[in-house]
C-alpha cells in the first residue's frame, strides 16, 4: 500500500503534534475524498469545519489560480483591490463597522484579547480581566490556551497569562457573580465545538448582554468554528438577536485557504498603527478565495441550503438516538452536530472510517458532525446509514 511509505514518512519526520488517523488522502471532490491507495471517503469532518464548498470547487480554484497569476502578497504595507472589496463587502453583509485579517483561528483570538485590553486602556477602565467559560476552546498560542476553559490543554504549559477568570457555560447566576468592576472582556462560542457542540442557551447570552450593558465591557464571540453558514445562519451570533462587539472568525472564511480576523464595532475599535499586525494577513490570493466563498453563501443560495439540509441532519441523529440507547444526546444546530455516547465514541468512529465515512470528535465521548455545507439529503443518508451499520453491531 502507497500510504504506508508516507505514514512511515510522516512518523520520522512530524513532531508529534497530532494523532492523526492512519489515511493519507489524495484528492476531493464535492464530500467525496480519496485516498493515495484508491479508497474513497464521505467526508463529514471537512478539515474541521473549514471545506464549506467542499472539495476540488472550481470556481474556488479559478478564483485562487487567477490571483496567484496576478497578485499573491504585497504586505499591508500596500492595499490591494481584492482585500479592500472583500473587506467592505463583509462588514456590510455582518453589520460590524471595523476588520482586521489574520492567518487563523488563534490568530483571531489573540487580536480579539489585545484589541479588548487595549480598549480598556484607552477608555480607563479600571480593570483587565476577561472572564471565559468552563468547557471552551479557543486555541493553542499562549493568549488563546490562557482562555480555553479546560485542563487538558492548559496544564502542560503553566503557567499561563494571569488576569483570565472563568465561569460555568449555561449558568447565568454564575457568569454574574464571576463579573464585576476588574473585568473588560467576556469571550464565549455561540456553539462550544471541542468542548463537545454545546450551544449557548438564549437566557445566558442575554445575561451576558446586560452584563456587557452594566459594567460597560465588551462581549467576544468565538465563531471560529460556528460561522460561516455552519450554524444554519451566516454568524451564530444572529440566532441570539445579540450581537458582540468583537466576533472571531477562521476555518471556513476561505473555504480551505488558510485565513481569520476580526470583526469589530466602532466603539470597540481601539488599535491604532502599532499595536497589531499580521504580514501575511488579508492577503489578495486569501481574499480571493474568502470573496468566493462569501458569495456563495450570500448570493448562491448555499446559505439556505445548508439551514435545511442542517435541519434534516438533526432529524436523523434524533432518530439515530431513539433507535440507540447509548447515544445519550444528540444535539447542534445547522451543519454543527454532536452525538454523545455513553463510551466507545473511539471505537465507532474507527469503524465508521473502516466503512468509508469520515468522522471525528469533539470531547472524550462526543461524535462531531461537521460536512460541507454543499453535503446533500442522499449523503446524509449515507452517512446515518453507515453509523446506524456500527451502532448495530
Amino acid at each position: 500500500m502507497v500510504s504506508k511509505t508516507y505514514l512511515q514518512k510522516n512518523s520520522e519526520n512530524a513532531l508529534e503534534t497530532y494523532a492523526s488517523f492512519p489515511i493519507v488522502l489524495d484528492h476531493g471532490k464535492g464530500c467525496t475524498v480519496t485516498d493515495v491507495d484508491g479508497k474513497e471517503y464521505l467526508d463529514f469532518v471537512a478539515g474541521v469545519a473549514v471545506n464549506i464548498l467542499g472539495h476540488g470547487n472550481i470556481r474556488l480554484a479559478k478564483a485562487i489560480g487567477q490571483q496567484a497569476e496576478r497578485l499573491m502578497h504585497c504586505s499591508n504595507l500596500y492595499l490591494n483591490p481584492v482585500t479592500v472589496d472583500y473587506m467592505d463587502t463583509l462588514l456590510a453583509y455582518s453589520g460590524f463597522d471595523k476588520a482586521f485579517f489574520c492567518n487563523s483561528g488563534t490568530e483571531s483570538i489573540e487580536a480579539a484579547l489585545k484589541l479588548a485590553r487595549k480598549w480598556a486602556g484607552v477608555t480607563g477602565k479600571a480593570g483587565r480581566d476577561i472572564i471565559a467559560l468552563n468547557g471552551s476552546f479557543h486555541g493553542r498560542s499562549f493568549g488563546a490556551l490562557s482562555v480555553t476553559g479546560q485542563k487538558k490543554y492548559q496544564a502542560p504549559f503553566a503557567p499561563l497569562l494571569p488576569g483570565v477568570r472563568f465561569a460555568e457555560a449555561n449558568d447565568p447566576k454564575a457568569l454574574e457573580e464571576a463579573v464585576d468592576d476588574s473585568v473588560c472582556a467576556i469571550i464565549m462560542e455561540p456553539i462550544q465545538g471541542e468542548g463537545g457542540i454545546k450551544l449557548l442557551s438564549k437566557a445566558f447570552v442575554e445575561k451576558a448582554d446586560e452584563l456587557r450593558k452594566k459594567y460597560d465591557l465588551l462581549l467576544i464571540f468565538d465563531e471560529v468554528q460556528c460561522g460561516f453558514g455552519r450554524s444554519g445562519k451566516l454568524f451564530a451570533w444572529e440566532h441570539f438577536g445579540i450581537r458582540p462587539d468583537i466576533l472571531c472568525m477562521a476555518k471556513a472564511i476561505a473555504g480551505g485557504f488558510p485565513m481569520g480576523g476580526i470583526l469589530v464595532d466602532k466603539r470597540a475599535a481601539a488599535f491604532k498603527p502599532g499595536d497589531h499586525a499580521a504580514t501575511f494577513g488579508g492577503n489578495p490570493l486569501a481574499c480571493a478565495a474568502a470573496s468566493v466563498v462569501l458569495d456563495e453563501l450570500t448570493n448562491k443560495g448555499l446559505l439556505t441550503h445548508a439551514e435545511e439540509v442542517g435541519a434534516y441532519l438533526g432529524e436523523k441523529l434524533e432518530e439515530l438516538k431513539g433507535k440507540h440507547p447509548h447515544i445519550v444526546d444528540a444535539r447542534g444546530l445547522g451543519l454543527m452536530r454532536g452525538i454523545e455516547l455513553s463510551s466507545g465514541s473511539a471505537d465507532v468512529i474507527s469503524a465508521c472510517i473502516d466503512k468509508g465515512l469520515l468522522l471525528v470528535r469533539a470531547g472524550s465521548e462526543v461524535i462531531r458532525f461537521v460536512p460541507p455545507l454543499i453535503v446533500t439529503k442522499e449523503e446524509i443518508d449515507k452517512a446515518i446509514s453507515i453509523l446506524d451499520e456500527v451502532l448495530s453491531q
